[in-house]
């Protein structure tokens, strides 16, 4: 205690900036007065403090020696700081020009912030546009943004006094808290654990984007709110940059481009399901046909489960217990309860489970392409991205425990190898570490983080640490794709796990006769299908590759009198495998072309009198390159190696290669 005293009585602190210079400083100097002494210019650019790794406001005492960093707009971590305190404004905005208005919430997410609100009318863009004005006319003032750390009384009496109902209802769900800190803009105050802006100066560049609605605590059984959302950046290069991808991103919406394409629509009758167009299950089918092929050469077994199963099952896996708000149950006539499956995992080991497994069995890769079902609040639903009914690429790989290291790299492999073939050169690999809530102990949560850490590191992938963000049974690593414009995507998983194994008593035999726990990895490279076509469709803004185009080839007739040679032409290319089909309507030839070019069809061929007495057809790209005429065999030859797979090549040459050291010729 005697040492604790005399640190605390101390006059001075020595603070080490992050060159490893240290200064001394007069105990309970604030990190403004600190960047102060630097420099005036340094004090200007203050939107923060890091104290020994921590985030602290400006204006926040140091009571102790500490490592300190100044946070500047450069900084990568004022950009939260900015958007949260963009929130605080926006709320200071909208009480200005809508007093009865009451704030709830107003948190950081992806690229930027919103705000929750309780209002007696809907808000329109109108409203956004007049919130945004008001924005800027307050930051025009540069006021100062003041904490205040206050007890828990003095809150509950300013929110009672300001009938902020929802902040007294947000207070109540804290009932540990006894001092709060309360930023006060102006007239407006908030509360927040923050740290947040000094000043306004700090928030120029921002820019509101869209109105949607919203549940009090995310509850659709609650009161709806009306939720505010915005953008805000630490300079106006970033600012424009964003809004450009956003600009561009709404041109690559694959919910406008399965409409103009014709692939697929949505129906209130099926909320969260797809309606599949004969193009758009064309497509579908292309990934489906190309995955299966890539699992069979990568030693994968195909197995289909059913899509209803008992709850007692759903129980044992902890699924019940972890997941059970997002499922669909029924009750059949003999009281049954029964859950449509929202994961395979359960189906899979009772598959396993069928039948006395050998070491010499294992790895058994067990793949299944499943219809899962999970209940998603109608207002999540977005297109192909998030639906309640969807196709699921998992694989179940069962192993023993000197096996999984090796499974887990043949994974990554594959899956890193995929995604290339697909277009995505750039995909990154987070590892989601053990949870709070999760089953197992420490020793084997230990092992299973250890196999995907050496997995990664054998490989020389770097990889992002994600601690805490495991499934209940295990840990995992997510493969995240950049697309064409820089947007990322969480797609495929792999999970390591012994929990599901020992709950369902599954087991295999040993060399010496001792039955003992395969090690499950649970694997999906897609993750659901609907979701990874909706992606591919944005990536390539409509235009894709030939090998996954739904139409490949349309043939068009000149004039009525090429019809029958047209349709004779469409049954060949039909019969080599290619999707092709016929235009054989009374329109001008320029017309047709420019209708499939914007539909996105990668080959024309254009047939008139000249190439139907030649037995020719005129080949044209998508792009409008005009690759000349040529005779219909050739074009065929052609049309055939361009509409292959990216990696067949290469998968040409290693069948020759082994069959050549089959049969021993060289």
């Amino acid at each position: 205690m005697s040492q604790l005293s005399t640190h605390h009585d101390q006059p001075t602190i020595t603070v080490t900036l992050p060159d490893g210079t240290q200064r001394a400083f007069p105990r309970g100097t604030s990190v403004l007065e600190i960047a102060t002494e630097i420099g005036p210019g340094l004090a200007k650019n203050t939107v923060a403090g890091n104290v020994d790794g921590k985030l602290v406001d400006a204006c926040d005492p140091i009571d102790r020696d500490a490592a300190v960093q100044i946070i500047t707009p450069k900084d990568q971590e004022a950009l939260e700081i900015i958007r949260h305190s963009c929130a605080h404004l926006l709320g200071h905005a909208v009480k200005q020009l809508y007093p009865e208005a009451n704030m709830v919430i107003g948190p950081v997410i992806d690229d930027g912030f919103y705000y929750d609100i309780a209002f007696q009318r809907p808000f329109t863009p109108e409203d956004l546009l007049a919130i945004e004005a008001r924005m800027r006319e307050l930051i025009a003032t540069d006021y100062d943004v003041v904490k205040r750390m206050l007890t828990r009384d003095e809150v509950i009496g300013i929110f009672s006094e300001r009938a902020e109902h929802y902040k007294l209802r947000l207070i109540e769900g804290m009932p540990d808290e006894q001092q709060m800190g309360m930023y006060f803009h102006q007239e407006y105050v908030d509360m927040c654990r923050g740290p947040h802006v000094p000043n306004t100066r700090f928030l120029k560049h921002f820019k509101l984007t869209k109105l949607s609605g919203a549940y009090w605590r995310g509850d659709a059984k609650n009161e709806q709110l009306q939720r505010i959302y915005g953008t805000a950046w630490s300079d106006k290069k970033a600012l424009k940059a964003f809004l450009q991808r956003v600009e561009e991103a709404e041109k690559r919406d694959h919910r406008n481009l399965g409409r103009e394409l014709d692939l697929f629509h949505f129906h209130d009758d099926a909320p969260g399901a797809v309606f599949w167009h004969p193009r758009g299950w064309a497509l579908f089918q292309e990934l489906f046909s190309y995955l299966r092929r890539r699992q069979q050469e990568a030693g994968y077994v195909e197995v289909n489960s059913p899509d209803a199963m008992d709850r007692s099952l759903w129980e044992i896996s902890g699924h019940w217990q972890n997941y059970q708000d997002h499922m669909f149950t029924t009750e059949t006539e003999d009281g049954r309860a029964l859950a449509l499956k929202p994961m395979s995992c359960p189906g899979s080991v009772l598959l396993y489970r069928h039948g006395l497994k050998s070491y010499r069995d294992l790895p058994i890769r067990m793949a299944e392409f499943g219809k899962v079902h999970r209940y998603e609040p109608s207002g999540a639903l977005h297109g192909l991205l998030r639906v309640r009914h969807f196709t699921q690429d998992d694989a179940h790989i069962y192993c023993t425990p000197e096996q999984m290291d090796a499974e887990c790299r043949e994974v990554v492999t594959l899956v890193l190898d995929i995604y290339k073939q697909f277009g995505f050169e750039d995909a990154h690999i987070k590892i989601s570490t053990r949870p709070r809530n999760r089953m197992g102990d420490d020793a084997k949560w230990d092992l299973l983080e250890g196999a995907l850490v050496r997995s990664l590191e054998d490989m020389s992938l770097p990889y992002q640490l994600n601690p805490g963000e495991g499934a209940f049974y295990g840990p995992k690593l997510e493969f995240v794709l950049r697309d064409a414009i820089g947007r990322d995507w969480q797609c495929g998983t792999l999970q390591v796990d012994m929990n599901l194994p020992e709950r369902f008593g599954i087991e295999y035999v040993d060399e010496d006769g001792q039955r003992k726990r395969p090690v499950m990895l649970h694997r999906a490279l897609f993750g659901s299908l609907e979701r990874f076509t909706g992606i591919l469709i944005e990536h390539y803004a409509g235009r894709l590759p030939p090998w996954l185009a739904p139409l490949q080839v349309a043939v068009l007739s000149i004039t009525d009198n090429h019809a029958t040679y047209v349709q004779d032409v469409v049954q060949l290319l039909r019969g080599a495998g290619l999707r092709a089909e016929a235009d054989t309507r009374n329109e001008k030839i320029g017309y047709k072309i420019r209708e499939h070019t914007l539909a996105r069809v990668p080959f024309l061929l254009v047939v008139g009198a000249r190439e139907r007495d030649t037995g020719s057809v005129s080949l044209r790209s998508r792009e409008g390159k005009d690759l000349g005429v040529l005779p219909l065999e050739q074009a065929l030859e052609r049309l055939s190696q361009e509409v292959q797979p990216p990696d067949y090549a290469a998968r040409i040459e290693e069948l020759q290669r082994l069959r050549e050291r089959l049969t021993g010729k060289t």
